[in-house]
Order: structure tokens, then sequence, then C-alpha cells
């Protein structure tokens, strides 16, 4: 069977893409799966890196703020749709998987036209302008949150979480008299998390807890010299990356995190207890969204990013001496856990080769 997958911009599409596309090799050894991606973006570099084929587009997004300039990006949209009907003439998809991004608009609504069965991958609790605009298109769609009713036809819609990285769960914890505060801002950092941290660096320093602070690249040089002028505190970890995930999440009894639907995934599957501080610089706030069906069930605490600088770590210092609160933040954060998402949506993906 061939399957085209097509989507990026950001990891959190690129992630799930390419989980799905292991996940359909695994239970397909002879498929033939090749990408569509926007030309420029993430997924022209970290799709190839992972073994499969892709096909650039000179697909962009739109520009909000000024209209004016977005007759050439009309004029690429369309230059993408021919091309995009050229390679889904020359590939013969059995399936299209659109998981986002500004490759998956052009492209699967050329193979919806074609007579391409598509089915969608909704990461976040409020969906994307792309999977909305395609949703009439999908034969289903695989969300990870609860209520996509909203968006989405109800027959459509298949629960099946996010995929996550697939050694999460391989993370060993060793004994230790000090809590764990694990901060983390995905791999380009949280400018806010970072400066409400480095303002509390002397405060944090007294305390009898061990803090994990992965800074991201950008900021880590900042961080640092922060964290050397406050006394290179021995108990607070400053770092701008973190190779070994699975170990860092074992050991937190803590997570600061921004509220990305793989992030999200993640503590979910994990249970770990978490103070979400969603990202207000993406398309229709749809982090807040995310941490929002999680603090609606008691499963996560809300900072919002405006009032970081003066509540996060207080709030995190409080609730990480809180064992029965932490339980509670536990129990029901695991309610919500997705498992083996990228297997079930390559196994509804194959049901559509099938029929």
């Amino acid at each position: 069977m061939n399957y085209l997958i097509s989507g990026g911009g950001t990891g959190g599409h690129i992630f799930p893409a390419v989980s799905i596309a292991n996940a359909l090799r695994e239970l397909d050894p002879e498929a033939h799966i090749l990408f569509v991606g926007a030309l420029g973006r993430m997924e022209m570099e970290r799709v190839p890196q992972a073994g499969y084929d892709i096909i650039g587009l000179p697909v962009r997004g739109f520009n909000r703020s000024q209209p004016w300039k977005n007759v050439s990006v009309l004029i690429d949209l369309f230059r993408s749709m021919i091309q995009a009907r050229r390679i889904i003439r020359d590939f013969r998809p059995d399936v299209g998987v659109g998981v986002g991004g500004y490759a998956s608009g052009a492209a699967m609504k050329v193979a919806a036209w074609m007579g391409v069965p598509i089915v969608l991958q909704e990461q976040n609790g409020f969906a994307g302008v792309t999977n909305k605009l395609l949703r009439n298109n999908a034969s289903k769609i695989c969300v990870a949150y609860e209520g996509m009713e909203r968006f989405f036809a109800a027959e459509k819609i298949i629960l099946t979480g996010n995929p996550v990285r697939q050694n999460l769960l391989d993370g060993k914890r060793h004994e230790s008299n000090r809590k764990n505060l694990l901060v983390i801002g995905g791999s380009l950092g949280a400018r806010t998390i970072n400066e409400a941290i480095k303002a509390a660096l002397p405060e944090l320093a007294k305390m009898d807890i061990q803090v994990v602070w992965q800074t991201g690249k950008i900021y880590y040089d900042k961080c640092y010299a922060a964290w050397e002028a406050a006394g290179s505190p021995v108990n607070v970890e400053c770092c701008d990356f973190l190779s070994d995930m699975p170990d860092r999440y074992a050991q937190a009894d803590l997570v600061i995190s921004r509220a990305g639907a793989s992030s999200i995934s993640e503590l979910c599957l994990l249970g770990k207890p978490a103070i979400l501080v969603p990202s207000p610089n993406v398309a229709e706030d749809h982090q807040t969204h995310n941490a929002m069906a999680l603090v609606k069930r008691n499963a996560a605490v809300l900072v919002r990013d405006a009032d970081a600088a003066k509540e996060l770590v207080g709030k995190a210092c409080e609730l990480i001496q809180q064992p029965e609160l932490l339980n509670k933040l536990h129990t029901n954060i695991l309610k919500l856990a997705q498992k083996d998402s990228a297997k079930r949506i390559a196994e509804e993906v194959m049901k559509l080769t099938k029929k």
C-alpha cells in the first residue's frame, strides 16, 4: 500500500507524523510512505533524518497582520496545489494522512479531490485552521481530547491521543531525600518560564529541593550567567538540552512545562503532576485550551504566561511540598492517558485501505 503523509512546520506536527509512519511500517513492512512538507520548514530536515522521503511544496502561511502581502502567498498556494496533484498522480496513494500545517492543507485537499480517502490527526484541544478546512473531506479524524464534536462531525471522530516518544516509559528513578522539580520549555526554551526561574534563583538556592532547569539553546547563555551570579547553587542544574528525558521525567515529582500537545500527552502517559504555562504566541491560543482540558478535571495546575513572573515559582515551591495534592494530580492526569496512539492511528489508516 502507498501512504501519503503531509504536515509539519513545528515539532508538534512532525513528531506525530513520523510516529504514524513508523507504526504503519511496523504493521505493513511492505508499505511505501511518502511525506509532503513545506519548503524551508523543519520537516524538510527532520523527516529524512527519520528515514523517509519527503517532497517540499512552496506553500506558506497567510500574513494575518498585513493582509495585502498575501497575493504572493496565494500564488504559492496555487503552485503548491498543482505540484501536489502531480505528486499524487505519480505516487498513487491508497490513503492520505494530514497532521496539520501549511503543506497538509494543500496536499490533503488535492488528495480528496482526486478520490483519495484521508485521515486527519488533530493534536490540540482546539482544532487548527488546516484541519478545520479539511474536516468535510476527511473519512476519519483522530483526536487527543474529548469534546472535539464542536469542531468535527461526531461520527468521524476517534479518540486516539497523540503519539509520544517511544522510550519515555523506560526511565529509571533513583531514591532521593529531596523533592525534584523539572522545568522544561521545549527544545527552544520558553522565555517567560526562564525569566521566572532566573528571578527566583536566590530563593531556590535556599530550598531543600532539587531543580533541573532546561533553558533551551537560545536562552542558555543568559540563564547560565544568572545561575553563576546567584552563586552557582548546587541544587539547581542549569542546562540547555536534556538528552535523557525518560530518566529526568522518572525522577521528577513536579514538572513546569508549556502546554503543547506533545508535552501534555507525555505528562498524561507518565502521570506527572504539572504546572502548565501556556504559550501566548501560538495560533488561536490553543495551548490554553490544551491546559484547560486538564485543569477542568483537576489533573494539572495553570499559571498564565502574564502571571508567571509573580506566581510560578512560589506556586511550584508550595505545591511540591504537598504530597496529597501531588498524588491527586498524578491520579487524575493518569486517567487521561492514551496508550499506543501511533499504532491505533495507523490501524485506522489501514482500515481505509481495506475498504
